[in-house]
């Protein structure tokens, strides 16, 4: 099987083939740390996350870089206003940026390099487009000419006359034209500045990618990567400034992820309808949100309702269940010394086939453009198959049965290492689902079991019309209750 990415710059479906042989150079856009994270960025995040971890799934040895731009005006402007120096904000937000990013289960890049430390190699890489005639100096600022660079469009599609419609373009009148960018930006009175040979100022929003990612990946790499609203004009100006200094192609793989909308509206601060990954984290469970971003191939929207969040809860519980009944029956289960697949009877041997099937329908998923939602759908599958066959075999839990589900669970757990799922022990898992219940519902926990108990009494008492009227209150706030050998317990529906 061939690993195949859709590529933004071709617009199509191309086999994967890095610049060296068994490697794989990643660059992705990181935050720009002047206030916590939402949703959006865990999108963007779990997607290329779940990437990096496949490629090195695959055997790929893989470097991934992603960035922090921790000077820019909306960092200047918050520091100004709690009147504090900008390295105290940016501190502080890449901290909680790092905070965010573990729980939700998102492991770190191998380099997160910041714009501040890379000052200098900006400053090298203007003065190479100065000379290849691609910059120009307006009172101390600097612009990158793009009617000098002819690819310029080539990774949105757009023309020059279309691109100024509805762009993030800067507005200022010492620019010879609307699509001209900045490169360097002279000081204002407040501002952080460098030195440089165009006067004292900072770097343009778009020149630290480039620098950085050269840097560390080289002039030509792999896979770059980013949100779809990063395409125009922050990628295409990446493109034009690092293309025109080094003549070389600049990245050879382009992957965007889609939008988080919010009840079929996208998420921006003006309209209101943002919310942040602690915010969520505080009601969800960090495999609950991976769930519900993943069920979407990474390029599609993804609608952010509390109905599609429920869906995935739903789902882990399918999941973590299954493994807890793997778990426990497993426990239990007789040993089988040298008994494998081959040697069990047909119907042991057709489920363990069956659920042997996983690794290779969820890499034939992976390698189409990395369909984390078609590769979950087989899991589902295999967990349908676990519980036909538990159901199937009763109680009667002999050598053949360990056999199988032992594999079962080795092979979720593996496949689901990939997608960051599955990292729990299954009570755990349920533990920490049920104290964000709790807290969602603002439930009295002694109360709950104080109504347990009464119920418990009220069976031993033979009182059935009472105990199920404790049963049908507790289920009025949500509270479903199982009696079993070992007593009663309780959880959220």
């Amino acid at each position: 099987m061939t690993l195949k990415v859709y590529n933004t710059l071709t617009r199509r479906k191309e086999e994967f083939e890095p610049i060296t042989p068994g490697k794989a150079g990643i660059y992705t856009c990181g935050v720009t740390v002047y206030d916590t994270c939402h949703m959006g960025h865990a999108r963007s995040a779990v997607a290329f996350d779940v990437i990096t971890k496949y490629l090195r799934f695959r055997g790929y040895d893989v470097t991934y870089v992603k960035n922090f731009t921790d000077v820019d005006d909306k960092i200047i402007s918050r520091a100004n206003k709690e009147s504090k120096d900008i390295s105290e904000v940016t501190e502080r937000y890449i901290l909680e940026h790092d905070r965010d990013m573990d729980e939700l289960g998102v492991s770190r890049p191998d380099i997160a390099p910041r714009a501040t430390e890379n000052i200098p190699g900006m400053i090298a890489l203007i003065g190479k487009l100065f000379e290849k005639g691609l910059a120009y100096e307006a009172g101390g600022n600097v612009f990158f000419a793009v009617d000098k660079f002819a690819g310029y469009g080539k990774l949105s599609g757009r023309k020059p006359e279309d691109m100024l419609a509805g762009a993030r373009i800067e507005v200022d009148e010492k620019k010879r034209s609307p699509l001209d960018f900045a490169l360097w930006k002279a000081s204002k009175e407040g501002e952080p500045k460098w030195e440089s040979p165009w006067g004292p100022g900072r770097p343009g929003w778009h020149i630290e990618c480039s620098v950085m990612s050269q840097r560390y990946l080289g002039e030509t790499f792999d896979i770059h990567g980013g949100g779809e609203d990063l395409i125009f004009p922050h990628h295409e100006n990446e493109i034009a400034q690092s293309e025109g200094a080094t003549g070389k192609p600049f990245a050879r793989y382009w992957l965007h992820n889609g939008f988080i909308r919010i009840e079929s509206e996208k998420m921006s601060k003006s309209l209101g309808n943002v919310f942040s990954i602690r915010e969520m984290l505080g009601r969800y469970h960090p495999e609950v949100l991976r769930l519900f971003i993943l069920q979407s191939h990474y390029r599609s929207p993804v609608d952010f309702t509390e109905e599609a969040l429920a869906e995935a809860r739903s789902g882990m519980e399918r999941f973590y269940s299954t493994l807890n009944r793997i778990k426990e029956v497993l426990a239990s289960a007789p040993e089988a010394p040298g008994l494998t697949p081959e040697k069990l009877g047909k119907k042991d041997r057709e489920a363990a086939e069956k659920i042997n099937e996983l690794p290779a329908r969820f890499v034939e998923a992976m390698d189409d453009d990395f369909n984390t939602a078609r590769a979950i759908g087989f899991i589902f599958d295999a967990v349908r198959t676990v519980n036909g066959y538990l159901n199937e075999k009763g109680g009667r839990i002999d050598a053949p049965a360990s056999v199988v589900l032992a594999a079962a669970r080795d092979r979720i757990l593996e496949t689901g290492k990939v997608l960051g799922l599955f990292q729990e022990d299954p009570e755990v898992y349920f533990r920490k689902d049920r104290d964000r219940e709790i807290s969602k519902l603002k439930l009295d926990v002694r109360e709950v079991e104080r109504l347990i108990e009464e119920r418990r009494s009220a069976r031993a008492a033979k009182d059935w019309k009472r105990a199920d009227e404790i049963r049908a209150e507790l289920a009025s706030r949500r509270i479903v209750i199982k009696d079993g050998a070992q007593g009663t317990t309780w959880t959220i529906e």
